[in-house]
């Protein structure tokens, strides 16, 4: 038996429906227009004969089942989905279950999470779906006490008739909605009317967190199962040369011992037991590659910074010439580490290549990804390859890949039996894939008014492509603006880490326009408003951020924080666009025995409508708290390409008594719902970094904070 049930047709109809017949309404993620199922008699339901795209079931008790196709790590969409579609429907929230959907890419589309996209994707989808199983029941009703559908009413699971006072409920009214036709078109709820969405609503997984059921990956057991650690090489840029497993094979419990590429996995019938065999396992390894170190890093990239064969990203006007009439020229370079994801649940995956398919099952933010890359390593059609999918102990990018998906399956093709692999700790820190370390370089041209009418911008990214936003503000605002970068190919590997890219390129930018609104004699958010101003007015190429909505969330953080007003704190100002978002942060630092404390951060965000608001104030914290923890604690360091820290009692992340206060504030201008995992980590280190600043007159410009000798010295 799986202690982690595959949620076939079979189970989910049973959960669905009852013997007495129900609706089942199937809608396509590719559209807008739903479809009704023809409805079954028990027998055929348990037989798993009904076809289904993703749907919206409706039991004839009443339940609303609806499956989640997209994976969940934290972020709620798998309460906010339903929510959604509770909402058009107008049901009853208590009688809404929810089932994670495997990866079907016929059935679904976009099955991932990533890149703060999820419910901007899927919400007119979600909400035609719900309006359109609302419009079934009204016309069932109408039918029923011969009326016009247009006399009735719905309200909480309830279809009413106002001049009679009857009332049916949905699951009273099952069977017949689902042989009545289904509309082509449909009426949406004016969002003033919505009574659901924009309140707190649990997460429903709470009672089974809570309660220790089995929910991720680290809980897939499958009958059969052999469990597998796997020793990569310790460094990056070594290879495998020899191995010498016999004391390792004879340890107990102990199955096989295999080699493949630069890995030796160790297989078994426990995890203790393998991560102990694999301790005894006697391993040389060769240099494949060059073993860099953090020190190399610091001069590459200051070499590449003068680097003649810079890629341009955007170039307006004539920069030279700004630069060579400028009253005054400011200049000043960032640098960041690599930093790990550092999920709670490391990496995972279990896998079971037969002759007839392979079954995944596991923690994955890219399902679809997962199964190519393993169809590929075993040449077989992706048909082939089935993905089940669990809740993720966070991912922040790091579940992006799937890496260990792959050798997990390629495992299970040598042993030719089902496998768990399991990453420590250490393995989770040691072996990639990493937010990658980069330098910026910025410098800006200030005319004799203190406007700044040239900006250039350089980034030396890691094996990452473009480490600069090119379109993002101030470009648009300044006549003269040259950005462009220059990457270093290292063996390091490198990919995305929570708001990719903008983790640190938001603190840098928006550090420097500080010293540049400084250098100008200006407030520093007065020269943002100056500069989105004539951004509005006379805008220089192409603009591809919201001005309005960017200046309305600076407005906002601002009121709230009472910004410029107070006495005894310090504060610092940051404002960033991102995933389709826009958050102004307001932080605080109070100087406490002469050391600068971050006390309170102010946050004003515009994600258009808010979904769960519960949900949406924990992402927003939660994002300051991971963005304020990287900033000031977290460092991950290179010795001859292997990480100097390989757990947690070396590697410094934020400590609950250094969470500081946190305000949310949602700006409400009605438009529809755009990211919320990633926007709000980006400002915060600007913000807090600034504050700094203005406590103690020492600029910080590389993370983390804390190890800077301006901060230690204070």
């Amino acid at each position: 038996m799986s202690s982690l049930s595959k949620p076939s047709r079979r189970n989910f109809m049973k959960l669905a429906a009852t013997a007495s017949g129900g609706l089942f309404l199937g809608f396509s993620w590719t559209s807008s227009v739903a479809s009704a199922l023809e409805v079954v008699s028990d027998t055929a339901i348990a037989a798993g004969e009904i076809e289904f795209n993703s749907f919206l079931a409706l039991s004839p008790d009443g339940i609303v089942t609806i499956f989640s196709p997209n994976p969940e790590l934290g972020q709620n969409i798998k309460t906010s989905f339903p929510m959604i579609v509770a909402e058009e429907l107008d049901a009853d929230w208590t009688k809404v279950k929810v089932v994670q959907a495997p990866l079907d890419t016929n059935k679904f589309e976009r099955q991932v999470t990533g890149g703060s996209g999820a419910v901007p994707h899927s919400w007119d989808r979600l909400r035609t779906a719900g309006a359109t199983a609302r419009h079934m029941l009204m016309e069932a009703a109408a039918k029923r006490w011969k009326v016009s559908a247009s006399t009735l009413t719905t309200d909480n699971g309830m279809v009413v008739h106002q001049a009679t006072g009857r009332k049916l409920s949905y699951g009273d009214l099952a069977t017949e909605a689902s042989k009545v036709p289904v509309p082509k078109d449909v009426k949406l709820k004016d969002p003033k009317n919505f009574k659901l969405i924009g309140t707190a609503v649990r997460n429903v997984d709470n009672h089974e967190m809570i309660t220790g059921k089995p929910l991720y990956g680290m809980d897939v057991y499958k009958e059969g199962m052999l469990f597998a650690m796997i020793q990569r090489p310790k460094a990056f840029g070594m290879k495998l040369k020899s191995v010498d497993a016999a004391a390792a094979k004879a340890m107990p419990g102990i199955v096989d011992v295999v080699t493949f590429k630069s890995n030796v996995a160790v297989v078994g019938k426990s995890t203790w037991q393998v991560n102990k065999a694999r301790k005894a396992l006697k391993l040389e390894y060769e240099e494949d590659a060059p073993l860099e170190s953090s020190t190399d890093h610091d001069r590459i990239f200051k070499e590449l910074l003068d680097s003649p064969d810079a890629t341009v990203h955007r170039k307006d006007g004539d920069v030279a010439a700004a630069f060579q009439k400028a009253a005054k020229v400011i200049k000043s370079e960032y640098q960041c580490p690599f930093l790990p994801h550092s999920p709670m649940e490391p990496m995972n995956f279990f896998a079971h290549v037969r002759l007839d398919g392979v079954e995944l099952a596991g923690p994955t933010q890219t399902p679809e990804r997962a199964r190519s890359e393993v169809a590929k390593l075993l040449n077989i059609a992706p048909e082939k390859v089935t993905v089940e999918l669990t809740r993720l102990g966070g991912g922040f990018g790091r579940r992006l890949s799937a890496d260990y998906v792959v050798e997990a399956a390629e495992l299970s093709s040598i042993i030719k039996a089902p496998v768990k692999v399991i990453w420590t700790r250490e393995d989770d820190m040691t072996g990639g894939t990493y937010r990658p370390a980069v330098r910026y370089r910025f410098e800006a041209a200030l005319d004799a008014k203190g406007n700044m009418i040239g900006y250039k911008l350089r980034g030396v990214g890691m094996s990452s492509g473009n480490p600069t936003r090119e379109d993002n503000f101030p470009s648009g605002s300044v006549d003269n603006l040259l950005i462009d970068s220059v990457e270093h190919k290292s063996p390091i590997t490198t990919g995305p880490w929570r708001a990719p890219i903008t983790n640190f390129l938001a603190f840098a930018e928006q550090s420097f326009l500080d010293e540049v609104a400084q250098a100008a004699g200006k407030d520093p958010v007065q020269f943002r408003l100056e500069l989105l101003a004539k951004a509005k007015k006379a805008p220089v190429g192409e603009i591809k951020y919201d001005i309005d909505r960017m200046k309305g969330v600076i407005d906002l953080a601002v009121e709230k924080s009472g910004w410029g007003r107070k006495k005894g704190v310090a504060q610092g100002f940051s404002v960033y666009f991102s995933h389709r978002s826009y958050v102004a942060q307001v932080g605080e630092v109070a100087v406490k025995n002469n050391v600068p404390v971050v006390t309170k951060v102010y946050a004003a965000c515009d994600c258009g409508m808010v979904v769960n608001l519960s949900g949406a104030y924990q992402q927003v914290k939660g994002g300051i708290v991971d963005g304020l923890g990287h900033a000031m604690y977290s460092n991950l360091t290179f010795k001859n390409g292997a990480p100097d820290q390989k757990n947690f009692n070396n590697y410094r992340l934020i400590r609950l008594k250094e969470v500081p206060e946190v305000d949310v504030y949602f700006v409400n201008n009605g438009i529809n719902p755009t990211g919320l995992g990633e926007p709000a980590l980006p400002p915060t280190g600007g913000a807090v970094a600034n504050a700094i600043y203005k406590a103690t007159g020492k600029r910080l410009r590389n993370q983390p904070f804390i190890e800077q000798a301006e901060l230690k010295t204070v």
